[in-house]
């Protein structure tokens, strides 16, 4: 499993999801569907319907439920949690099951974002495209779009070496990715997040064009020290997660000395509305 695109939209309203490479097949959290569907935002209530309707099924020898199956998703605590998930397949049976008039609709947008990984797969540039239409939407210019795809560039390349060299994904990924950024930022992700006031959002698209071209030069020292020293595990990658944050450090450090500008933000997106370009303090 991988967790790029863990989050998908539908109709203003967040859908969990998880892409399994070795079957090429997007899964979906059963419960942020049935939420969608009863048009219920209580995540309690939606579960308890989920949890109800479940029983009703396997009591009807519903096949469809026993092909949902448990992965860990972030909830709105941050926090990772079992969760029942499904793939389109199921899900559009399941949907039956649920009187809804987004039935049609949610079937059809399914269809859709089930797809779009398999064409990414086979046409990344269709993956690079769907992200800057995104951001544009976003009012995000195209300089920091330009910085935004040149980091994910950078941060891909980090961890397609981490993968090759016996770091495990997720947890041991998110413990280097963290020394890394706390190294060259003073800050841990969490430290940052709660600075410009996020949530459940991703860091880096609230970043601004500086916080991205450090954690860049970050990412990219680190990558490039690894293969130096032909690293493998995750303690032997923490020695150049340190020393690679550590070169993008001084060079903050020189560049806050001749700004007089201090580099880490608590600014962000989050206040505009899509089309708006400006880029505050959503905080004060």
């Amino acid at each position: 499993m991988t967790n790029d695109k863990q989050i998908t939209i539908f109709e203003g309203q967040k859908i969990r999801r998880i892409y399994d490479e070795k079957n090429e097949k997007w899964y979906f959290s059963v419960i942020d569907i049935v939420a969608v569907l009863t048009e219920q935002l209580d995540f309690k209530k939606a579960q308890s319907y989920w949890t109800t309707l479940k029983s009703r099924l396997k009591q009807e020898g519903n096949e469809s439920v026993t092909k949902c199956d448990k992965l860990k998703m972030q909830s709105a605590d941050g926090k990772f949690y079992e969760t029942d998930v499904a793939d389109v397949e199921t899900l559009l049976r399941l949907v039956q099951s649920i009187p809804s008039p987004k039935a049609e609709p949610i079937k059809l947008w399914l269809a859709k974002v089930g797809y779009e990984r398999i064409q990414e797969v086979s046409d990344p540039e269709k993956a690079l495209n769907r992200s800057r239409d995104y951001w544009q939407r976003m009012g995000r210019s195209q300089k920091w779009i330009q910085q935004r795809m040149m980091g994910q560039e950078i941060r891909n390349k980090l961890t397609d070496y981490w993968k090759d060299n016996e770091v495990k994904e997720k947890d041991e990924y998110a413990i280097l990715t963290n020394i890394i950024h706390q190294e060259w930022s003073d800050l841990t992700i969490k430290e940052h997040k709660n600075l410009k006031n996020l949530k459940t959002q991703n860091l880096r698209d609230h970043m601004s064009d500086a916080e991205l071209v450090f954690t860049a030069l970050a990412e990219l020292s680190t990558r490039q020290i690894a293969e130096t020293m032909e690293t493998k595990g995750l303690e032997e990658n923490k020695i150049p997660a340190k020393k690679g944050g550590r070169i993008a450090k001084n060079a903050r450090k020189e560049l806050e000395s001749k700004t007089g500008k201090k580099v880490v933000s608590g600014k962000n997106f989050l206040q505009y509305p899509q089309g708006n370009k400006k880029f505050q303090n959503y905080k004060s």
